[in-house]
């Protein structure tokens, strides 16, 4: 996986040296919205297709949504933090970008796409791109961090660090560190933080 976050960068590199270079002007709002619909739509495919999905509802216990909750108020909590070292960007801005829990493509769309009304395209942009860069980051760091992270803050942290990709990407690395019994809280959590995703981006956005 971290192959694949590294091509997203690259991808992103390369887009800035051309139209650094060539002057490329396109219709970008258009073009984010019709990406926007691909991504939601894989989003719901995603969910939709996931075979331990009936078992997990089965076995469903209220005890289960500990984790995803402290995810999400762990995340928002050390974003509103990082304002205070980031004076360009509003607490809002930062918790929009903290709200991507990992879902890089989906968070730096949405952002984008959501804050160029007030902020204009090349503050939201920007924003966007830190967006991307963050969620890399943090996904790269989840992957790598996995057996430390396991060690210093128990078994159900290395979830609650994978934040969307606890269901996929990084669900090998939490059952071999972590027990195979996690694996219906790791994607249930994963479900939970994916569902997540556009609605706080969107409402942080919207503050």
């Amino acid at each position: 996986m971290m192959k694949g976050s590294m091509i997203v960068c690259l991808f992103f590199l390369l887009g800035c040296l051309i139209g650094f270079g060539a002057h490329i002007q396109l219709d970008t709002h258009n073009l984010s919205m019709y990406i926007l619909y691909v991504l939601m739509f894989q989003v719901g495919i995603n969910i939709g297709s996931n075979e331990n999905l009936k078992g997990m509802l089965a076995h469903f216990t209220p005890k289960m949504l500990i984790i995803p909750l402290g995810t999400i108020v762990g995340t928002l909590l050390f974003s509103a933090l990082a304002s205070l070292l980031l004076s360009q960007w509003s607490v809002f801005d930062c918790m929009a970008v903290g709200s991507g829990f990992a879902y890089y493509s989906l968070s730096s769309i949405l952002i984008t796409q959501f804050k160029e009304p007030s902020l204009g395209l090349q503050l939201a942009t920007e924003l966007g791109t830190i967006a991307l860069l963050t969620n890399i980051f943090r996904e790269m760091m989840a992957l790598l961090g996995t057996p430390l992270i396991r060690k210093c803050f128990g078994r159900f942290a290395p979830i609650s660090a994978a934040g969307v990709n606890s269901m996929d990407v990084l669900l090998p690395s939490i059952l071999r560190y972590s027990g195979k019994d996690m694996m219906p809280i790791a994607i249930l959590h994963g479900i939970l933080i994916d569902l997540s995703v556009p609605v706080f981006v969107s409402f942080f956005c919207s503050l």
